[in-house]
């Protein structure tokens, strides 16, 4: 297996991206990693079958309904939501996974390999890499 670093730029070639747990409270991390591609002036969408919008741009309720362009996926959920989440990225053809800090799941990490996914779920985190800066 590569490195992490080899991991992250591929990860970082999307054209868009998805975020799986997006919040609309600003204070949870679903929330700062939204605002953190956006900072980047990187296009993300919003997954959270709860909100129509956060951040201004509109949600979707599943994986399954990311646009097409989505090849990269970060998730801010519970590990067991997580799992879940990684089945569905699976059957989209999302071809990148970052499971932030607190996401990760052994389980959802093993379907991601066993899928031939790029994982990351090491504790890297987007927002050190990316640069993120509370606005």
């Amino acid at each position: 297996m590569d490195d992490i670093d080899a991991r992250i730029a591929r990860f970082l070639e999307s054209p868009a991206y998805g975020v799986a747990g997006a919040s609309p409270h600003r204070h949870k991390y679903g929330n700062k990693v939204l605002r953190c591609y956006q900072q980047a002036g990187r296009r993300a969408i919003p997954v959270n079958p709860n909100e129509t919008e956060v951040e201004g741009v509109t949600c979707v309720a599943s994986v399954l309904d990311l646009p097409e362009d989505v090849r990269s996926l970060s998730i801010i959920t519970p590990p067991r939501v997580t799992e879940r989440i990684v089945g569905q990225a699976i059957e989209k053809g999302i071809r990148h996974v970052w499971m932030q800090p607190g996401a990760e799941s052994p389980a959802a990490i093993e379907a991601c390999e066993r899928a031939g996914l790029d994982v990351i779920a090491d504790g890297s985190c987007l927002l050190v890499v990316l640069g993120y800066r509370e606005r």
